[in-house]
């Protein structure tokens, strides 16, 4: 699943596989602002089913810490 989610990132951001990785933080990712962040969220929910409250999704700082608010191992 960290697999997809990472891939739907990338897709998302517009930037080469590879790019992001568990460790990725996003104040790293130029392209990753306030707006490719709510499109992320979106995708997540309706591609794959990842669903996170509001106030946690505003909150993230990385992609680690996105895997362990949605559970994923």
């Amino acid at each position: 699943m960290k697999e997809k989610v990472i891939a739907l990132i990338e897709e998302a951001l517009n930037v080469p596989a590879g790019t992001i990785t568990e460790n990725t933080l996003i104040a790293d990712v130029e392209e990753w602002d306030s707006l490719a962040h709510v499109m992320i969220i979106g995708e997540l929910e309706e591609k794959l089913g990842i669903v996170l409250p509001l106030e946690e999704a505003i909150e993230l700082t990385g992609v680690k810490e996105l895997f362990e608010k949605a559970g994923i191992e």
